[in-house]
């Protein structure tokens, strides 16, 4: 089980290693140089469930607007990220369901746990590696293109929008949607990116600390 949490903690920390350098290159910018303003970031989406920003350890208030549009792409990243790994997890824990084949020379892929935590701890470890390898990848490339094809998002672009060929909308579905419909898209993920953040997180724990998440079978 340690290795599973350990192994994990590297996961995070390789998809996230290329943008976390942003800030530190940011900060010698103007920050009008920024597109959108803190308060427009913060103003979308809307706050109907709480009413207002929940932001109990103050976060908003660190920086400025460069900082505020870090922090949203990376709260849309991270959201992406938990809705797959849930939708994974319910797939394979839930449903039972599996890929054909081998996931390596020896191991088919319904020889695989259903557990989350016990799967990854049965990938073998260059398995391991080169899913941490293509995260990295994918991670260093989306700065990349956002620096040499796009805006960036600290310097004007969009937060949360993906750089990366083919990873998302392979079929370019969003061409013919209006900008209204663009933004309304972005705070419909932003929204189900947090819950399902919270719902990784409870099977998380659920299964590494026994009794610390309610209601699970």
């Amino acid at each position: 089980m340690m290795s599973s949490i350990t192994l994990l903690a590297l996961a995070v920390s390789s998809a996230a290693c290329v943008s976390a350098f942003a800030p530190a290159q940011s900060s010698i910018k103007s920050t009008t140089e920024v597109g959108l303003t803190k308060a427009e970031i913060l103003s979308s989406p809307n706050q109907i469930e709480l009413g207002e920003i929940f932001d109990p350890l103050g976060l908003s208030e660190l920086g400025g607007d460069e900082t505020t549009s870090w922090f949203r792409h990376a709260e849309v990243k991270h959201g992406r990220v938990a809705m797959a790994a849930f939708v994974g997890w319910c797939a394979t824990a839930g449903a039972g369901l599996r890929f054909p084949g081998e996931l390596s020379h020896g191991l088919d892929f319904v020889a695989m746990p259903n557990n989350g935590l016990q799967a990854w701890d049965a990938v073998p470890g260059w398995g391991k590696a080169q899913m941490l390898l293509f995260a990295g990848l994918i991670e260093f490339h989306d700065e990349l293109f956002y620096s040499t094809r796009s805006t960036h998002y600290m310097r004007g672009g969009i937060p949360g929008k993906n750089m990366v060929p083919g990873l998302y909308d392979p079929f370019n579905l969003s061409s013919s949607k209006t900008e209204e419909k663009l933004a309304r898209g972005r705070d419909v993920e932003i929204k189900n990116g947090r819950l399902a953040m919270i719902g990784i997180a409870g099977l998380y724990f659920a299964q590494v600390i026994p009794g610390s998440v309610p209601l699970q079978p």
